[in-house]
This record gives C-alpha cells, sequence and structure tokens, in this order.
C-alpha cells in the first residue's frame, strides 16, 4: 500500500473524494470513445480477430438452444444432427460472452495507473471504517463511504477490461479435462486476485502482473477437476515437470528416453519415474466405441479375470455331486465331522474344539472319528470316483 495514498485519504478525505470524483467522470467519458493502446499485447490482438471470425459464424437456430427427447424410431442420423445443435450450444455461449466483453474498451497504461490508486485508495478506506476504534465525522464517514465505493468502480472497469486476456490465456488449456466456459471462470478469479494485489508503483503494465495469476488458478482448478480421479496440486506440477523433460529428450536424442535418462534429468530414482508415470495415466471408459462402425466397445475385449471359467464350473459341480454321493456312505456324524473340518459346506475350516462343541465331545473324541472316518474314504472304493478330480 502506497503511503501517499494512505496520508492522503487520511488528512484529507473530502479532497480526496473530490478528485476522485473527477477522475472518475473524466475516465468514464473517456472509455466511451477511447481506442485500444497503440502497446497492446499480441494475445489480446489475437482474440479480436478471434471475436470477429465468431461473429462471422452463422447463428445457431433457436431450436437448438432446447433439449430434445430422441423417438426410438428416428433414424440415427436424425439424432446425431440432433444431438449436434444441442452441443453448439455452448459454443453459441462463448461467443455471446466474447461479445459482451468485447464492448469494454481496453486500457492506456496511464488509465491502469489511475484505476489502480482509486481501487487501493478504496481499499484503504474501507480498512479504515473497519476501524472500530476510529472516530469520524458524519462528513468524513460519508466522504471514506464514497472512496469505497469509487474503488468498487475502478476495480470493476479494471477486471472488464482485462477479461479478453483471461479468454486468450484459457484457450490455450482447452482439451485437458474442462470445458472452455469453465477455465474461463476459473481464470476470473485469478484476475480478481490480480486486481487486488496489483502494485502500480513498480511500473509494470497490469497484464503482465495478471498473467501469472490467471494462469496460477486455471492450473489449479485443472488439478482440482479436470481428472476423474483427483491427483494432489504439487504430484500435477511434478508430472507435468515430467512431461517437460520428456519432449525436450525427444527432441535431443530422436527417440523416446529411457527411465533411467529421466531419472538422471529429474534427479531422482527411476522407479520414483515410473511412479510418476503411473500416476499421470488417463483412465477411460470401458463404454468406449471401438472400431469405424462403433458398435463395438471396449469393455467387449477385456478379459474378465475372476471371471469363472465355463469348463471348471462344470467340473467343480460334478465334483461336488460326487463328494456329496461319497459322504452319503458314512454316518452322519463321520459326514458332519468332515464337512466342518475341512469347511465343505461353506469354506471355513473348523478346529477340533469347535467341532467337540458341536457335537458335545471331546477334542480327542473328534480327532478318532477324524482318523477313522479317512482311513474309510482312503478305500478304493470310495476314494477312486475322486481321484480323476486331483489334477
Amino acid at each position: 500500500m502506497s503511503t501517499t495514498v494512505a496520508d492522503s485519504t487520511t488528512k484529507t478525505p473530502r479532497k480526496k473524494a473530490a478528485a476522485g470524483a473527477r477522475k472518475a467522470r473524466s475516465a468514464d467519458a473517456e472509455s466511451v470513445q477511447i481506442a485500444p493502446a497503440p502497446d497492446a499485447d499480441a494475445e489480446e490482438v489475437e482474440l479480436e480477430e478471434e471475436e470477429a471470425d465468431l461473429a462471422d459464424e452463422p447463428a445457431v437456430p433457436a431450436a437448438a438452444s432446447g433439449s430434445f427427447e430422441w423417438d426410438e424410431e428416428e433414424s440415427l442420423a436424425l439424432q446425431k444432427a440432433r444431438k449436434d445443435a444441442e452441443l453448439a450450444t455452448s459454443t453459441d455461449a462463448v461467443r455471446a460472452y466474447l461479445k459482451l466483453i468485447g464492448r469494454v474498451a481496453l486500457l492506456t497504461a496511464e488509465q491502469e495507473v489511475d484505476l489502480a490508486r482509486r481501487v487501493e485508495a478504496g481499499l484503504y478506506a474501507a480498512h479504515k471504517l473497519a476501524d472500530t476504534d476510529a472516530k469520524f465525522t458524519p462528513t468524513m464517514r460519508r466522504d471514506l463511504n464514497w472512496v469505497v465505493r469509487d474503488g468498487e468502480r475502478a476495480k470493476t472497469h479494471l477486471l472488464e477490461a482485462n477479461l479478453r486476456l483471461v479468454v486468450s490465456l484459457a484457450k490455450r488449456y482447452t482439451g485437458r479435462g474442462m470445458a472452455f466456459l469453465d477455465l474461463i471462470q476459473e481464470g476470473n478469479l485469478g484476475l480478481i486476485r490480480a486486481v487486488e494485489k496489483f502494485d502500480y508503483t513498480k511500473g509494470f503494465k497490469f497484464s503482465t502482473y495478471a498473467t501469472w495469476w490467471i494462469r496460477q488458478a486455471i492450473t489449479r482448478a485443472m488439478a482440482d477437476q479436470a481428472r476423474t480421479i483427483r491427483i494432489p496440486v504439487h504430484m500435477v506440477e511434478v508430472i507435468n515437470k515430467l512431461g517437460r523433460i520428456q519432449r525436450e529428450l525427444l527432441q535431443e536424442l530422436g527417440r523416446e528416453a529411457t527411465p533411467e535418462e529421466l531419472a538422471k534429468e529429474m534427479d531422482i530414482t527411476p522407479d520414483k519415474v515410473l511412479e510418476i508415470q503411473q500416476y499421470a495415466r488417463e483412465p477411460i471408459s470401458l463404454d468406449q466405441t471401438i472400431g469405424d462402425e462403433g458398435d463395438s466397445q471396449l469393455g467387449d475385449f477385456i478379459e474378465d479375470s475372476e471371471a469363472v471359467v465355463a469348463v471348471e464350473a462344470v467340473s467343480y459341480g460334478f465334483m461336488q455331486e460326487q463328494l456329496t454321493s461319497v459322504l452319503q456312505t458314512l454316518s452322519e456324524r463321520e459326514a458332519g465331522v468332515v464337512r466342518l473340518r475341512f469347511g465343505l459346506s461353506d469354506g471355513t475350516p473348523r478346529t477340533l474344539d469347535e467341532i467337540g462343541q458341536v457335537y458335545g465331545v471331546t477334542r480327542e473324541r473328534i480327532r478318532q472319528i477324524e482318523s477313522k472316518t479317512m482311513s474309510k474314504l482312503r478305500h478304493p472304493s470310495r476314494s477312486q470316483v475322486l481321484r480323476d478330480y486331483l489334477d
């Protein structure tokens, strides 16, 4: 905060308010007829050309802005045409936004400084009014309130005059998981932050200072929202660094760099490089269409490793039937002990103590029954039908 502005606001609020009013009226009057600054950024010029191109495009019919309920009997071509019409609504919204922000003229360096001074004075006046210990006369309080409102008007003017810079930067991040309008919205938040922290006394253009804040806001929003599985911001920065080094080594070596070469450039281990590459992978949908005709989905070609093989399922069913028939040749207690001991019913084997509690006998008695029953099962008359399943 500039000391000069602070002192002037504190000592002579009425003079400050009057001077601010004259500057506000002159700035508002000039903003209607002012032309773009001669040293306007190339990004702003490029955006003006893009806006002109959008304005020349034919408007989307009004029917395209509504939603459609597709009839099952409609042809595929008609359904595709209606879907394209709905998607065009998003482009139409971008074109309308570009026309809206294009109505505000660009600022010269002098106007940026004047608006920044008014913003700073407004912030300082708001700070003074928030001080509960300060004593102000009704006139001084009225003047400070006017300075606060004037600072808000200057802040709004500075924001609206630089919205095209946000669009110019946001279009560089399209196609990375976030809609274009969402990128613009996040960039606008960064622009607001830049307006609040801009120091005009440094002598830099506001667009130069605001570019960093806008990019910071967009990249952080992408890290939080663009991925289906969220990755921490610091890890996203590491992934971006790895991608940049991969591109540099590809240009230098003429081939894809190995994990060892990447690890040497990033000063980390090769295992860490492989781990970062795992994080960088993007998930894809199993419903994604495959082929030119689009009648097959990716999920149709991926094997389910946990699915039961039909041959094994049939063989297991036959074995259960054979095992049941063999156990029926035993007494009820012997068959029950074998079922509990090996978990043949529910897949959970029991200990001798647990089985003894079920039948009300000691664990030693259960061991004897188990030993006797297993000897019976080893007899060829019973074991022969089950030996074929041992393979």
